[in-house]
């Protein structure tokens, strides 16, 4: 059974940094594209980051691009997503997300997207 859970979200003043994980169980994360997206209040999920297999290519939402870095340590089979420079407006719920072997044409689509975690709340206050 297919199993993703986040951790290491939390409250951090504009400027800071937070690093929230995914661990995965059920399949091995090298095998498969993830990645991370977030939903604010009212609006609809998104796409932040994606991680390929293989050649590990990464793929960035443009607004977080140099700011976010994606990874993941295949030997503790979880994802994590450093994210600096935090903005008051990025503040929501991020999920982590499992893909299929390929990310797709659009990687950070959520069509994309088999399997979800429950999601770790981030807020990021001014």
């Amino acid at each position: 059974q297919v199993q993703l859970v986040e951790s290491g979200g939390g409250s951090v003043q504009a400027g800071g940094p937070l690093r929230p994980s995914c661990a995965a169980s059920g399949y091995t994360t090298s095998g498969y594209c993830m990645g991370w997206f977030r939903q604010a209040p009212g609006n609809e999920r998104e796409g932040v980051a994606v991680i390929s297999t293989g050649v590990t290519l990464t793929y960035y939402a443009d607004s977080v691009g140099g700011r976010f870095t994606i990874s993941r340590d295949n030997a503790k089979n979880t994802l994590y997503l450093q994210m600096n420079s935090l903005k008051p407006e990025e503040t929501a719920v991020y999920y982590c997300a499992r893909q299929g072997a390929w990310c797709g044409s659009v990687p950070l689509s959520r069509v994309n997207v088999a399997y979800w975690g429950q999601g770790t709340q981030v807020t990021v206050s001014s």
